[in-house]
Parts: structure tokens; sequence; C-alpha cells
């Protein structure tokens, strides 16, 4: 007898298929988005100290009270906008399983979401799983805009839930102000959920603001509103996020969150609550990551690849398309057999795999790993 899940066709992702690429091959790993330097000290010893301080059973299924308050004073001093931390926060196991529980709450067979390509793999798959069909808008490079014209065509009675994310996995785009009036306009009357994967909500660059759902109150009324602490704090192997909404919203979600996870890591949170109490640990990030970026993109102005900096994220995408005719598949695993380092090509993440000719190349490495990188790059 065969078994086969519900996803028959979908293999192992781009990031471990890549990472293990290079691990083959012993190559500089820019492939996956995760930093090569410790998180801070002192966050780690709050971990430690809430272990020994007896933080080692349950936490409360929406999460521990201190955390939510904490998360609720940081939208305040952000966004000058409101959370309760009674009924509108719950801290999640990483912002994955937020996504996934989003989805999981509200998606029935049939219904229409619609997300925007070059688009982070997480979100079809869960969409998939729940019987949603996905409706895409493929932006194109290199700037990755929006044509809210066209996105306008696409809603319709089936729309369930529309997704964004700014600043955006892969593209190290951003949704400017702009942007989110016209998708506030769009949905102004409707029915349609927000998802806003806001993950990398702390690297934006170049002086922008982020602009997040929140500030928008016909889009928070409709938002979850989702966040990584993983990504913030250099401990994505931590798995530690969370994600806010209006309360009837949030309801739901905490139905099928009980039944998920039930609750997080329990020192962390106790952890993570002190830690937030200093803002600069979040309001510097930006300006440490727009140091990294701008590190990378000054060893390499001189190699044969296209630029267009990052606007936020730790991700920077290289057009090769002057260097070679070979698929961006092709040309990563080549980057990595021959040249030793690894990328991810942008393909995978587009509709029907259209090639732009364009990879990704994560930054949030120690000055050492992008100096050994670009002198790679120069040379191709």
């Amino acid at each position: 007898m065969t078994h086969t899940s519900k996803l028959p066709n979908v293999g192992t992702t781009i990031f471990t298929v890549m990472s293990a690429f290079a691990n083959e091959h012993n190559a500089i790993n820019l492939s996956q988005g995760f930093p090569n330097f410790e998180s801070d000290q002192r966050l780690i010893d709050l971990v430690n100290n809430a272990m020994n301080s007896g933080y080692n059973q349950y936490a409360p299924m929406a999460g521990s009270m201190e955390l939510r308050v904490a998360i609720a004073n940081k939208f305040e001093k952000l966004y000058n906008t409101s959370y309760n931390p009674d009924t509108e926060i719950t801290v999640t196991a990483g912002a994955t399983q937020a996504i996934f529980t989003i989805i999981s709450a509200f998606v029935k067979p049939n219904d229409e979401i619609i997300i925007f390509r070059p688009a982070y793999d997480c979100y079809e798959p869960a969409i998939e799983l729940n019987g949603g069909k996905t409706i895409s808008v493929q932006l194109k490079a290199p700037d990755y805009k929006v044509n809210w014209d066209d996105v306008k065509q696409l809603i319709n009675p089936k729309t369930k839930m529309v997704i964004i994310n700014t600043p955006q996995n892969p593209s190290g785009t951003v949704f400017s102000r702009e942007d989110m009036l016209k998708l506030q306009e769009l949905l102004k009357g409707t029915d349609v959920i927000l998802l806003s994967d806001e993950v990398y909500e702390h690297i934006i660059f170049d002086g922008e603001k982020h602009q997040s759902a929140c500030l928008f109150p016909d889009l928070k009324s409709r938002s979850f509103v989702v966040a990584s602490f993983g990504k913030t704090f250099h401990n994505t192997g931590w798995k530690m996020g969370y994600c806010c909404a209006p309360k009837e919203l949030m309801i739901e979600f905490q139905k099928v969150h009980q039944f998920n996870v039930f609750c997080v890591n329990h020192p962390t949170q106790k952890a993570l609550a002190d830690y937030l109490q200093e803002p600069n640990h979040y309001l510097e990030l930006s300006e440490f990551y727009q140091q990294k970026r701008d590190l990378f993109l000054s060893l390499i102005e001189n190699s044969r690849f296209n630029i267009t900096a990052s606007k936020g994220t730790y991700f920077q995408v290289l057009n090769y398309s002057g260097i070679t005719d070979e698929t961006d598949i092709d040309f990563a695993k080549r980057l990595t057999i021959e040249y030793k380092l690894a990328s991810i090509p942008m393909s995978v993440f587009n509709e029907n795999q259209q090639d732009f000719k364009v990879l990704r190349f994560c930054f949030a490495k120690t000055d050492e790993t992008l100096k050994k990188a670009a002198d790679i790059l120069n040379r191709i």
C-alpha cells in the first residue's frame, strides 16, 4: 500500500538544498538566511537565568503576559498604535508557525489567496494543505514594483486573504506608504483578511520608515501582523515569533494555535520580555545591517554583476545577465561547485519558475565572510 501526503509534489526547500550543497563542496554559505555570528551574550544569559529561576513549565497559551505587554509597548513606541496584550497578541514558535496557523484557521476549500512573487516559500504549501487556491501576482526584477490595478482585477467574492511581505524576502524591496494606501483602498468594504509578514521590520535602509499594516486603520482592522524575534536578535534557531490582530480574529487564530503547539518556549519568553525593556536592542538593527550591506556592495562594485541595492532585509539580489546565459539554478550550482560560494536562485520563488537571471545572497555574515565572498564574486 502506498500513501502520499497532501503535498505529494513538494520536495526539500531550496534553502536546505543549497546549504547542503554548500557543505558538500566546502563553500561559503550566503544562501540560507541566518547570521554566522552569535546573539547578544546578555540575551543568552537571560535565557539561562530564566531556566535557573524556574521558568521551565508551560507558558500561558497566548504567551507569557510579561512578553505580551512588552510587545504591546513596542507597538506603542514604534507605530503609535495599540494592541491589547490580553486579547490581541499571541507568541508563536517562529513566524512560520504564525503564518501556517493563520492560513489554517481561515482558509477553506476553494478560497482564493493572493500572494506576491517572488514569495517566501512557506505561503503556498499552507494554502494548498487547506484546500485554498493561490493567486499569484508576479513582480519583475529589478524593482519588483506592484501594479495595483492588476491586483484590483484579482479581488472577487472568492478572495479570502491577501499575503504581503515587507521588507520582502527574497527581493530585498519594501512597500511604500503609497503602496499601503493603495492596498487599503482596494480592500476597503471587503471581508478580505490581510496577512502582513513583517519579520524584517527592523531591517530597513537609507532612512526609510517601515510601513506596518498597523499604521493604516482599515488595514489594521483586518490584519494579522506577523513578526520574528529570531530575525531581529540573531537567533533563528530559537524559533520565536508572534502575531498581533484584532480580538475577533485572534480568538479564531488561538482556536487552532492551542492544538498546534499550545504554547512556546517559556524561559526564552521570559528572557525576551526582559531584553525588550531596552528598545535600542532593535532600534539599532537597521544601522547595523546597513553597514554590512554597504560593505558588501562596496567590495563588489567593480564586479560584473548588476547591482540594485537592497532596501531592507539582510538579502542582496545580484543580476548576472552580463556574465552568462545559464539559468539561475545552473549558475547557482556552478558558483557553489567551481567558486565555492553558495547563493539562492530566485526563479524558485517565481510563478512558473520565471528566470530573471538573479541570485540572492545573505549578508548577515561577519565582515570577514563578506570579504571572502566578495573576492570570489570579483573573480567571476
